[in-house]
């Protein structure tokens, strides 16, 4: 049974806003945060239009789901209120397609929207909407608009779109020709807190720890970090244990299962000398299932245990003897599934990228343009979700 966790703000209330309504509600949530389009010192000629106001256009563009550029400057050029939200004035010129492509190739070769990414992330923090207490990492499928070239053709160099295939949240095997985008998530607001983009034959577990890693580095230390089977990978326990003190929620693949360890049972869990499965007592502590009432064992407690206690045997297991196979919460107890389901937080996040914030709605070329897009569409998803949280907004949507 999977229990789906209610965010803690809901990405519904902005929706219910009217549409340019909510687009100023958004910019003014990036207002204070630096952007930088390091255009070229040295560049001639006229000084052209603001970054942020073409960079605002291109938002805008994701939350109507606008697919090209061509029907965002028709939208900029028929819709005043649309323009006017956007910063544009009534009486000027609206950028060219040829100046939004310049645009966009600069911010491709540049890593300004990554970092405003950043800093609509941090403020989000600071203003105590995301908690870095539990991480959720997951992938979702990225589809291209490139050409598909059979395998045995591709030469792959890290850039381009190539074959993907992972099971879906059903269990249902899917294969597309594109990206994969790597996303770490704070399950408390369901927002993205970072992301990297590979292509799809990328493997999820490759991109788990260097996601860990640059989080770290900005101080997002997590308690928790909640992956599904696909991450089930020694290292993976191994580091997060070992380096950052915390504990990986991650099920066991059946296809990484050989025989267990003897005394133990597969999930981690020791068995006693009679076979029973001891019973979790927290912190590692497990105990005989005979004296707690779970079994009646043919030799009782004073086989295995002295016959002046009534406490019964009991068995204590160590995270750091083997964290891929021991778990704090114990695999498969209550607390242990409660943290595990957070993990469809991040399902809800990509169904609200590509369902409302245009995600798949892209005809570019190349992995930098690509991740271009992804940005604006997260950058979308957070400032949404400051938005929400500003004072009057949930007194407008009521």
């Amino acid at each position: 049974m999977i229990v789906l966790q209610k965010p803690l703000f809901s990405f519904e209330e902005i929706l219910s806003l009217e549409p340019n309504e909510r687009l100023q509600k958004i910019f003014i949530t990036l207002d204070d945060l630096p952007f930088y389009d390091y255009q070229n010192p040295d560049r001639r000629g006229s000084k052209g239009y603001s970054p942020k106001l073409m960079l605002r256009a291109l938002l805008a563009m994701k939350i109507y789901s606008i697919p090209t550029v061509v029907l965002l400057i028709e939208r900029l050029n028929s819709d005043f209120k649309f323009r006017y939200s956007c910063g544009f004035s009534l009486s000027g010129r609206i950028p060219s397609e040829a100046t939004f492509s310049r645009f966009l190739a600069r911010l491709a070769e540049n890593e300004s929207l990554y970092q405003l990414f950043l800093s609509v992330v941090e403020k989000s923090r600071q203003l105590e909407i995301i908690d870095s207490e539990i991480l959720v990492i997951d992938s979702t499928a990225i589809d291209s608009y490139e050409k598909k070239c059979p395998k045995k053709e591709l030469r792959q160099d890290g850039t381009k779109a190539d074959w993907g295939s992972k099971k879906d949240s059903n269990g249902n095997q899917l294969t597309w020709f594109g990206y994969k985008l790597h996303l770490a998530v704070d399950p408390k607001s369901e927002c993205p807190v970072d992301l990297i983009l590979t292509p799809a034959s990328v493997s999820d577990g490759e991109i788990a720890l260097p996601l860990v890693e640059r989080l770290a580095g900005r101080g997002y230390i997590s308690k928790y970090d909640i992956m599904d089977a696909g991450y089930d990978w020694n290292n993976i326990y191994q580091t997060i244990f070992e380096v950052y003190k915390g504990q990986a929620i991650i099920p066991l693949n059946p296809r990484n299962e050989k025989q267990p360890p003897t005394g133990l049972d597969f999930d981690g869990t020791p068995v006693c000398s009679a076979g029973y499965r001891m019973i979790y007592w927290g912190e590692g502590k497990f105990r005989c299932p005979h004296v707690l009432g779970k079994v009646d064992c043919l030799f009782g407690s004073n086989w295995c245990s002295s016959s002046n206690s009534n406490y019964g045997h009991t068995v204590k297991t160590k995270v750091k003897d083997d964290p891929r196979r021991f778990s704090n919460p114990h695999r498969n107890s209550r607390n242990w599934i409660l943290l595990y389901h957070k993990r469809t937080a991040v399902e809800r996040v990509n169904g609200r990228l590509k369902g409302h914030l245009g995600l798949e709605n892209f005809k570019v070329q190349g992995i930098k343009k690509v991740l271009v897009n992804m940005l604006l569409s997260n950058i979308c998803l957070v400032a949404n979700t400051i938005a929400v949280n500003q004072k009057g907004c949930r007194k407008s949507v009521a």
